[in-house]
């Protein structure tokens, strides 16, 4: 069993290219990272901040 945060990745993605960024959200931030390199760098981004970009690219 894993400590570690859970990871989503969009139900819009497909399993075929590796093409998917993932998201975990924790208390204090949303994180992002690469699916094709759960160990790579992650991106965080507080409620507010990950608010405001979906509403952006939602348009």
């Amino acid at each position: 069993m894993s400590n570690g945060p859970a990871w989503f990745k969009s139900s819009y993605s497909s399993n075929e290219g590796g093409e998917c960024v993932e998201i975990s959200t924790t208390r204090d931030a949303v994180h992002v990272r690469d699916s094709a390199d759960p160990q790579g760098p992650q991106l965080a981004f507080t409620a507010a901040a990950w608010s405001d970009f979906l509403l952006g690219v939602r348009g």
